[in-house]
């Protein structure tokens, strides 16, 4: 007998899945505060916290946009990985309101304190893990449990972030540890979805290579990679870490082009998949580049890599797709769509350039600044309609 995929509901819709609160506000969270983050940058506003304004930026990316994307992500493959029926109504909502309170005590961490704020803000976290672990165990799934460890690495960051903050003024190691943890997931689901989601695409539409099955290969390659953020993490200007670094980066780029992405740019669903996985060997190569060549390259170029480039790029394709699929539409990319696929990527390859070239001011920046808003705002403006309301028939 078919196992039911959820239980009756009548609730609101947006709480029927996972996927539809976290997906709408932390679109929404990560495009609207850019535009408290460039008044920052250039001293016109202070917001009532106790995070340099810097840090605050960044830990809202990490800490804040992510973590509501993981869990939209995970709330909804979970229980396709266990066969358990997903978390709707009122647990949802505890947790979606938890994430709420966490952004809120951050930004006014200067009114609550900074213990308090910590407490409230690294909550969210830790029960989303322990809501995972609980279905997984609980549906015998054991092979998934690997998915806890990254997720548990960024929780532990954003402690250490918050402790760095406060006692130093600023945070250092926990940045990277946080990068650490989102790569990491990154590799190991994007590993699972883009060869799967690729090769269904080429079976159907375009026959012929298909993406080379998980192999040593692959665990090699993500072995390096996070070794390679280990030591970024702990020695982020040492010659090892370079050397590490830029091995990590030709291992990925193999890896991606074992997945025959370059076969799939008639689909801006399957292509934006390759092209946001494209950003975590870009930006290991831009890391060891910055290490070994400091005068010619910066360093914020591989963090934007991978925190813009990866973070943003991933994360946006799989909202797209998991949108779509779940709200009962066609995957097709529909023009606006298409557009805020591209605006992401405008974001993060700008930014890049902006942190090659040094212009932290001006044109350059502002134009990162607003094709991300537009990517994440667009997409709760082209999803919110189908995400608020009850999934089409069939």
């Amino acid at each position: 007998m078919a196992i039911p995929r959820t239980r009756p509901y009548t609730g609101p819709a947006i709480l029927s899945y996972g996927f539809r609160p976290f997906f709408l506000l932390g679109a929404l969270y990560s495009g609207l505060s850019i535009l408290l983050w460039l008044p920052q940058f250039y001293g016109d506003l202070a917001l009532s916290t106790l995070f340099a304004p810097v840090d605050w930026h960044v830990h809202e990316l990490f800490f804040g946009f992510l973590p509501a994307i993981v869990t939209g992500f995970l709330f909804t493959a979970v229980p396709n990985w266990t066969g358990r029926m997903p978390l709707q109504g009122n647990g949802l909502l505890v947790l979606v309101l938890l994430w709420l309170a966490g952004r809120l005590a951050v930004t006014f961490s200067a009114d609550i304190g900074w213990v308090t704020a910590m407490a409230v803000d690294v909550a969210f976290l830790f029960a989303v893990a322990m809501v995972i672990a609980r279905e997984i165990i609980a549906g015998a799934n054991w092979r998934n449990l690997k998915v806890l460890l990254p997720l548990l690495v960024l929780a532990g960051a954003n402690i250490s972030f918050h402790l760095e903050a406060h006692f130093n003024g600023v945070s250092d190691i926990s940045r990277r540890l946080a990068a650490l943890a989102a790569i990491t997931l990154i590799m190991l689901i994007g590993g699972r979805v883009i060869p799967s989601f690729t090769r269904n695409w080429l079976v159907r539409e375009n026959p012929g290579r298909l993406p080379a099955a998980f192999s040593r290969f692959d665990v090699l390659s993500i072995a390096v990679a996070v070794a390679a953020l280990a030591l970024w993490t702990l020695r982020p200007e040492a010659e090892m870490t370079a050397a590490v670094m830029a091995l990590a980066a030709l291992l990925q780029f193999i890896r991606l082009g074992r997945w025959a992405g370059d076969r799939t740019l008639r689909d801006p669903l399957v292509w934006i998949l390759h092209a946001g996985y494209l950003f975590v060997p870009i930006g290991f190569a831009l890391i060891a580049a910055a290490i070994v060549l400091p005068e010619h390259v910066s360093p914020l170029a591989g963090v934007h890599a991978l925190g813009v480039g990866a973070v943003g790029g991933m994360t946006l394709a799989m909202m797209v797709r998991a949108s779509l699929g779940h709200t009962g539409q066609a995957l097709r990319a529909r023009p606006a769509i298409t557009f805020i696929l591209m605006a992401v990527l405008v974001a993060a390859t700008v930014r890049i350039l902006a942190a090659m070239t040094d212009s932290h001011t001006g044109l350059v920046l502002h134009i990162a600044a607003f094709a991300w808003m537009a990517a994440f705002c667009g997409f709760a403006v082209v999803f919110a309609p189908a995400l608020m309301r009850r999934r089409k028939a069939g």
